[in-house]
Parts: C-alpha cells; sequence; structure tokens
C-alpha cells in the first residue's frame, strides 16, 4: 500500500484575481459589441460570483503531485504528478502586470496540443519562488524513482530475457 503524500507548500492567491477577471470579462463584453447589454449584469453579479471563486482557490504542493481546486458552481479538481511535469512556463500581458499577476502554465508529458497547458495557474503569490519548489520537488522524485531499480537486477533480468529469447529461437529452428 502506498502512504498519503505529505504537503509541502500551499500557495497563496493574490485577490487582485478577482479584479482581474473582472475587468477582462467588461473588455471582452466591450469588444464584442452585442454582449454590452450585459457589461450591468456582469458588474453587479460578478462581484459576488468572483468572491465565492475566490475562495474556493487551492492548489497544494505535495511530495508526489501538485494539486489544484477551483470553481463555484462547476467545481474542477486535478492531481498531476510531478514526474509527469515538463514545464512550468510565465505568462504576463499588459492588463497583468498592471494588477501585478501572471499566469503559471503547466505542461506535462501528456500534452497533446501546441502551446496548451494542462494546467493555468492566476494569481499565485510569489510565483518565481512557488515555481522553483515545484521543480525541485519533481527532481527529488524523479531522481529517487530512477535509483529504486539497482543496476545489477536489471542486468540480471536482461539476461534471463536474452536466454529466454535464445530458447525459443532454439525451439523454432529446425
Amino acid at each position: 500500500m502506498t502512504s498519503k503524500a505529505a504537503v509541502i507548500h500551499k500557495a497563496e492567491f493574490n485577490p487582485r484575481i478577482k479584479s482581474y477577471v473582472l475587468w477582462y470579462a467588461s473588455l471582452v463584453l466591450v469588444i464584442s459589441v452585442v454582449l454590452i447589454p450585459l457589461l450591468p449584469l456582469w458588474l453587479i453579479l460578478g462581484n459576488i460570483y468572483l468572491n465565492r471563486y475566490f475562495e474556493r482557490l487551492e492548489c497544494e504542493l505535495t511530495t508526489r503531485s501538485l494539486r489544484f481546486k477551483k470553481g463555484y458552481i462547476f467545481q474542477t479538481e486535478r492531481t498531476i504528478p510531478l514526474d509527469k511535469i515538463q514545464d512550468l512556463t510565465f505568462k504576463e500581458g499588459p492588463l497583468l502586470k498592471y494588477f501585478g499577476l501572471s499566469i503559471l502554465r503547466i505542461e506535462t508529458a501528456g500534452n497533446t496540443g501546441q502551446n496548451t497547458a494542462d494546467l493555468s495557474l492566476i494569481g499565485i503569490v510569489d510565483a518565481v519562488e512557488f515555481r522553483n519548489m515545484v521543480f525541485e520537488q519533481r527532481d527529488k522524485v524523479t531522481e529517487m524513482t530512477s535509483s529504486d531499480v539497482p543496476l545489477e537486477s536489471t542486468s540480471d533480468l536482461l539476461k534471463d530475457i536474452r536466454d529466454t529469447l535464445r530458447s525459443i529461437d532454439n525451439k523454432i529452428q529446425p
């Protein structure tokens, strides 16, 4: 049986995320022109929704994985094993910079699309430090799993496979 992974660090989110999302969605409504009548409704109900959404944001770095929870109406929970993480990249645009935020994109080995991330985290406080912690823990996990199998047992296994293949070959040949 496997033991439960211990939490190393619980990420905090910048409360400016609420303002960023409110303004970002407002800009989208204005740019789309057709949706401008929805702007007052969004400004009233958006604040209520964003406050509850922010309360449910959660990201934990454990000894084996990165866990993320979000959502108010539609809830999402993702767990990404650390040994599958290939890269963590930052994205900052003019609006993000104005609010002092950045997006941390997590790409894994199973990533199917080009320029797509498996997980995007907006507004983590001390995102650079969090990124470094994830990389350090990922390196520990990958070093541990690669050194779990001793070289001698791998060599013995390969010899057994070779002998079995020779035995099969001898039985096939007349």
